[in-house]
């Protein structure tokens, strides 16, 4: 923590992500707040990922071994993380703009903040500055999550001591781990969260979680399950009822 604000480690979990990862590197490097760590878990890339990560004067800290899931390098890189707050950066994402970290710091600082959350947009691979959806977290509240709802989760800064707490990411989940670990930690309600309504980060489409609508399936019943583990009351009315909201997404 530097003059009072925190040290923000970043954590990306890629594999074969050599047409993206150097996208991802340079966003964190081009970031105007200077205090933070870069941790870029690799599960055994062989497609030269390795070669780009090793030669980022930016990137702090690198692993690249197999893993048993996205949900288990993400642990690897939490583990790894010195920082105060925590963020996950996709090796497919980048951030909106050079000015995200230190906007994120500022407030977490200013409103004694556990939880940051903000939007993201999706913009096809072909057409970087065209974004075809915007996913605003700005409705999210503890009480949707038996709704389905959650922040978009690549916009998600946390404090290490939420993690000491309530634990890591569940590695049994495929999809929907971090759906699981957001109804852990806001259960109980006493998480001091809030939301800075912008974009935070840009996406990819293409994505895991974007795969189509077997994906869609696997992740509604993990959905379910991560509420029945929770406690939350929930049923599958519930959980399909927020994708006629999603349209508005494209229409934004």
């Amino acid at each position: 923590m530097t003059n009072g604000y925190p040290t923000i480690s970043i954590i990306t979990v890629c594999y074969n992500s050599v047409e993206t990862i150097a996208d991802t590197i340079a966003s964190v490097a081009s970031q105007q707040y200077s205090d933070y760590e870069h941790i870029i878990v690799d599960g055994a890339s062989s497609d030269g990922t390795l070669d780009i990560v090793k030669n980022a004067r930016s990137v702090t800290r690198y692993v690249s071994e197999r893993d048993e899931g996205i949900y288990d390098a993400m642990n690897k890189g939490i583990s790894m993380a010195t920082g105060n707050v925590i963020g996950i950066l996709n090796a497919d994402d980048v951030y909106a703009n050079t000015e995200i970290l230190q906007r994120i710091s500022l407030k977490m600082e200013r409103d004694s903040l556990d939880v940051l959350y903000g939007d993201i947009a999706f913009f096809s691979p072909n057409k970087p500055d065209v974004i075809k959806r915007r996913f605003s977290s700005a409705q999210f509240s503890p009480s949707k999550i038996a709704w389905g709802w959650m922040p978009a989760h690549p916009s998600l800064f946390i404090r290490r001591s939420v993690f000491e707490q309530y634990g890591f990411y569940k590695t049994d989940f495929k999809i929907a781990g971090d759906y699981e670990f957001v109804a852990r930690i806001f259960k109980e309600g006493n998480l001091r969260y809030g939301y800075l309504p912008e974009v935070v980060v840009k996406m990819r489409t293409g994505g895991i979680s974007t795969g189509g609508w077997r994906n869609t399936m696997l992740l509604n019943r993990e959905v379910l399950r991560a509420c029945s583990e929770n406690g939350i009351t929930t049923n599958w009315l519930k959980i399909l009822s927020k994708y006629p909201f999603k349209l508005f997404e494209y229409l934004r």
